[in-house]
């Protein structure tokens, strides 16, 4: 998996200004479960498993969103700080000011509540591109 986006795709769950679709426990275990997370705009679904969830490819890339995330919370995951110990991932590059919740109590409240983040306005114009890396 690769850690190269730098913003969110644009139905990112762990974005701010979306409504939230997945549940309180999904999060937290995407977030606190010390393990990567698939970008789901960077998966293969043409050819995905009996569950029907997308089939990672060399080109998928880590979920900008839960980078973001846990990087305002300073707990970066342990395949985070693989990736950046091995420079597969330069936390500096993520884009900190993207509408991402700003840790990973504020996501789980959110999507306990399944209203965007309070005063999340902001919106970002990102597309994921053919490369699977955000783009402003």
């Amino acid at each position: 998996m690769k850690y190269e986006m730098r913003q969110p795709c644009p139905k990112c769950p762990f974005r701010s200004d979306v409504k939230p679709y997945i549940t309180p426990t999904r999060a937290r275990e995407i977030l606190t479960g010390n393990a990567e997370f698939a970008c789901h705009a960077t998966l293969d679904y043409a050819h995905d498993d009996e569950d029907g969830e997308g089939k990672e490819t060399p080109k998928t890339q880590h979920c900008a969103g839960v980078l973001i995330c846990l990087e305002h919370d300073e707990r970066p995951h342990q395949m985070m700080r693989i990736a950046e110990s091995l420079r597969f991932y330069d936390r500096t590059k993520l884009d900190m000011d993207a509408p991402v919740y700003r840790g990973v109590r504020e996501a789980i409240e959110a999507h306990k509540r399944k209203k965007p983040a309070a005063g999340s306005a902001k919106r970002l114009t990102s597309t994921v591109g053919e490369d699977g890396r955000g783009r402003a």
